[in-house]
């Protein structure tokens, strides 16, 4: 995979309390990925990109909310989350800056 698409599938982690408490039961990360993106670019690309290995990926398509505005109404942008089991003793460390 070219590291370009690597950029374009995973967006940024997602942090939520949901996303703590399945993180620290199951081992598994939240990441906003591109709509596009399928399960087996989205496991490629945490492999390569967090050097790790991945066990399973769920993906949930978020519908965007109506909101109101002072012009009327308007709508958030519908978006795609992943949630990445990684293998037994395999960790990603998002607060680490190198």
């Amino acid at each position: 995979m070219k590291a370009e698409r690597v950029f374009q599938i995973i967006s940024a982690p997602h942090f939520s309390e949901k996303a703590a408490n399945v993180g620290d039961a199951a081992n598994q990360v939240v990441l906003r990925v591109a709509r596009s993106a399928s399960k087996p670019e989205i496991r490629e690309a945490v492999e390569e990109l967090f050097k790790v290995r991945v066990e399973q990926v769920r993906v949930l398509n978020v519908k965007g909310k109506q909101r109101r505005t002072r012009f009327g109404t308007g709508r958030r942008s519908d978006w795609k989350k992943a949630y990445v089991r990684l293998a037994e003793g395999q960790d990603i460390d998002f607060t680490a800056i190198d």
